[in-house]
């Protein structure tokens, strides 16, 4: 934490900084088949100018369902069912719409986890930043269009004269974050919600948007509500923290103070989740390897993408594909899958060619090779339910039906940990984002597949559910000899399941061995980079390191 930070903790503790936002008492419900059920119970919150509140727990704790709650907003099937809200002496709850509307984007900004879903796509970045102080009457379009200008330079966008006359699908996610934060702060807020806006990013980019935030929030003296499932990330913004699970608070406290002696053990769980960590399985020597990229080059049209990429995957061993957004990851995952034809190369599997191309293969050759995505909400049919989102690879890939076919899909809910009969004819809707999941590595496990690529599979869920997610994709693996190829920019989870590391950047391999020798110096500059890029639990590492890189 930042000199500035400490002293806005300081002063508020000290009573010198007036309050302005107080939640007490405060319920929200949400819609169930049976009715309406609490998930909020009865939580306080207290919040004084300048100052950063982190709110951490895992999934369904509340969390973003009380950031969005200082807003005096609910979310769609959601209500706010008691207790009370001030915001600068204003009654949120007794507000009228219109007030509130004049209030959002002006006075309360919100900061989204997904920037690219938070973005029109068919308009302009400069465009989008100027609507909001346009509209609430701030400023005139000429001098918003300076002052993005100026913004995006604080946030430390590369060319802050032109990034703006771009679309958002030209620039990167880490840099379509910082243009939201510079969104949020067009209208000089004096409240901004951050909800899990790093959670989807490398770690080299993600450092990049923290101190681009911290920057910007310290500067203009911004109150924040930051949200996140990361205790080492809030450590970084966060003046004081509140650890909330199933809608109740667990604890509160400064942020040093709670890192240095947590009085809950839930708490004391969030501090050590990244402890699981696997032994690495022997390396074959005479193995044929279940698959090989063998001197793979890719472009999207014009675009090369992927530059003589080589590397083999054998037998009931995890190989991790690590690198920054943009350093070719997924793309390999497509060529390896036949979703995109290399230019040169090809892929082997035991040892025989793979056609380039998905539409020439057999459904043999289809089946042996899975995959599991980032996003289980979009990844999942909605209208399906969960016998048919697993049952159909069973059926297209193995023949079953009837009643091979439904005892399959309990057989499959079985391995995955779920109860078939609680579970079976439920929809995605209906579960929560580690079921959902779990769902996708049944389905992915139907086809009876030799290896399954992982793609980001733990990043959008919260710490103690990764693990979870980890611990079963292990025990999978030692189950039915699978191999995985681990796509990841999280080097947390790198250390937890990998047996092999490949550091891929800018479309090309610059680094691959062992995992306990990659993790062992000298490494490549740009390994070396990655590494010192994860978080700690330690509220000095952010400003440390960016000191120590010459940037602070």
């Amino acid at each position: 934490m930042s000199d500035t930070s400490t002293a806005n903790a300081t002063a508020g503790n000290g009573g010198e900084r007036p309050v302005l936002l107080q939640m007490t008492g405060l319920r929200i419900e949400g819609r169930t088949e049976q009715g309406w059920s609490e998930i909020v119970h009865g939580v306080d919150v207290t919040l004084r100018r300048g100052e950063v509140l982190g709110l951490i727990g895992e999934s369904g704790a509340g969390k973003s369902t009380i950031g969005l709650a200082a807003m005096g907003y609910a979310r769609d099937g959601c209500r706010i069912s008691g207790g009370a809200i001030t915001f600068d002496g204003i009654d949120m709850r007794e507000a009228s719409d219109a007030r509130k509307r004049a209030l959002r984007g002006s006075r309360i900004a919100y900061v989204a986890q997904s920037a690219a879903a938070g973005f029109n796509p068919a308009h302009k970045l400069i465009d989008q930043y100027c609507e909001a102080p346009v509209q609430h009457g701030v400023r005139q379009r000429r001098e918003a269009e300076g002052e993005a200008i100026d913004l995006f330079r604080r946030l430390r966008l590369p060319d802050p004269e032109g990034i703006g006359f771009r679309y958002p699908h030209q620039v990167s996610g880490g840099q379509l974050q910082r243009a939201m934060t510079a969104m949020a702060m067009a209208c000089r807020p004096d409240l901004i919600i951050f909800d899990e806006p790093t959670t989807a990013l490398d770690v080299t980019t993600q450092i990049e948007v923290l101190a681009a935030i911290r920057d910007v929030v310290e500067q203009f003296d911004t109150a924040a509500i930051y949200v996140t499932h990361d205790l080492a990330v809030v450590a970084q913004m966060a003046d004081r923290i509140m650890v909330l699970r199933h809608g109740d608070l667990v604890e509160e406290n400064e942020t040093r103070a709670m890192l240095a002696g947590p009085d809950e053990d839930y708490t004391r769980a969030l501090l050590s989740v990244r402890s699981y960590r696997k032994d690495a399985a022997e390396i074959p020597v005479h193995d044929v390897p279940i698959l090989t990229v063998d001197n793979v080059t890719a472009a999207y049209g014009p675009v090369p993408v992927l530059r003589n990429v080589s590397f083999a995957i054998h037998r009931k061993r995890t190989v991790a594909v690590v690198g920054e957004s943009g350093s070719g990851k997924s793309t390999t995952a497509r060529v390896i899958t036949g979703l995109l034809p290399p230019r040169k190369g090809r892929v082997l599997f035991e040892g025989e060619p793979l056609p380039a191309d998905f539409r020439q293969r057999s459904r043999d050759q289809l089946r042996h090779a899975q995959m599991i995505y980032q996003m289980p909400d979009t990844a999942l049919n909605p209208r399906q339910r969960i016998r048919d989102v697993i049952g159909r690879p069973a059926h297209f890939y193995l023949g079953l039906s009837g009643k091979a076919l439904d005892e399959r899909v309990r057989d499959l809910l079985r391995l995955i940990e779920l109860e078939p009969d609680d579970y079976i004819d439920r929809l995605p809707t209906e579960l929560s984002g580690g079921q959902k999941q779990r769902i996708c590595i049944a389905r992915a496990l139907a086809a009876e597949p030799a290896l399954i690529i992982c793609d980001e599979v733990t990043s959008a869920l919260d710490q103690l559910v990764a693990e979870e997610i980890l611990k079963l994709l292990q025990k999978l693996q030692d189950d039915f000899d699978l191999s995985y190829m681990f796509i990841t920019h999280d080097i947390g989870t790198v250390r937890a399941i990998s047996d092999e590391v490949v550091v891929m950047l800018q479309g090309e391999v610059v680094e691959h061995g062992p995992r306990d020798e990659m993790f062992r110096p000298p490494h490549h500059e740009y390994t070396e980079l990655l590494l010192s890029s994860v978080p700690e639990m330690d509220p000095d590492w952010l400003t440390n390191l960016l000191r120590e890189r010459g940037e602070e």
